[in-house]
């Protein structure tokens, strides 16, 4: 279940992101930093459940590449930004950073 909690903290991460994007904009100001608030609170609780059978450094990096890599990805699908073969590295060594510190735990 720890599992779980952690995949979910990670997507939530993105989303607290997305609401800061949001509240860029004067009309949605308001409504993205409720959404990033929201969604920053919640990610923060299910990162505390997971590290009651997860190591700190591991749920933590999880926790982080999940929003790092999901960010990357809904900026490139949502929000028009640029991708470039080095971007794409970056995201896929986070991702392998993340494998070799579950498979050496």
């Amino acid at each position: 279940m720890a599992w779980f909690y952690l995949l979910i903290a990670g997507i939530c991460e993105i989303g607290w992101v997305v609401g800061l994007k949001i509240s860029q904009e004067a009309p949605t100001r308001v409504l993205g930093v409720v959404l990033a608030a929201v969604f920053i609170s919640l990610s923060g609780y299910l990162l505390w459940l997971a590290q009651r059978e997860i190591p700190i450094g591991v749920s933590y990096a999880v926790w982080t590449s999940i929003g790092a890599a999901g960010a990357f990805l809904v900026g490139l699908i949502f929000f028009g930004e640029t991708a470039s073969l080095g971007r794409y590295l970056g995201v896929l060594l986070i991702i392998a950073g993340v494998v070799t510190l579950k498979l050496a735990g």
